[in-house]
This record gives structure tokens, sequence and C-alpha cells, in this order.
């Protein structure tokens, strides 16, 4: 995403960290969702990888681990995958690249 900062537009930089609201693509089917996200960039293979949690929600029960899926935010969207379920219900998603924040 590009922001403006007086006459001069400047990109959106990679942050560390995001908790807010996102839209989870699965299927071509858009699911309003909460997530915690973090990330950093890896040295060993140069890439920023980004990895966190949805929140509980009955409308992800169908979403199966491996499943690939597109995340968005406000500050932009990246393609990653669930990757399993934990006790509380809620799905840990991540992908690796430019991330959604």
């Amino acid at each position: 995403m590009t922001a403006t900062t007086g006459d001069r537009p400047t990109a959106h930089e990679p942050q560390e960290a995001y908790d807010g609201p996102a839209t989870l693509v699965v299927d071509g089917t858009e699911h309003s969702i909460t997530v915690t996200l973090r990330g950093a960039f890896q040295p060993l293979d140069g890439r920023f990888h980004w990895y966190g949690r949805i929140a509980a929600s009955d409308e992800l029960d169908a979403v199966r681990s491996g499943s690939p899926v597109t995340l968005r935010t406000a500050h932009g969207e990246a393609a990653g995958k669930v990757t399993d379920l934990d006790p509380w219900g809620r799905l840990r998603v991540g992908g690796t690249g430019r991330p959604p924040f």
C-alpha cells in the first residue's frame, strides 16, 4: 500500500506485528475475522516469514489444515496457508514474503 507524507508518496513497510480485523479468503469465500500476527526477516533464506492465529469462529469450521488462503488487512494482502487448529479453536496461519500487515 502507498501512503502520502506531505507531497511525497511513501510505501508501507512490513511491520513486525499486527493485531486486529482482517478478511480471510478460502476457496473464494470471504470471512471477516480477527487476527494476531507476527513476523520477522529470516537471514537463512532471505525472506520475511509471517505467522499468527485467527480468533475462533464457527464460520471457519470447514477450513482444514493445509488450506491455501489469502489474508487481507487495511495494509495489504498476502497468500498463506492454514496449518493447524489449537485446543481453543484458533487456526494458525502463516506465509512468506510481503506480509498482509
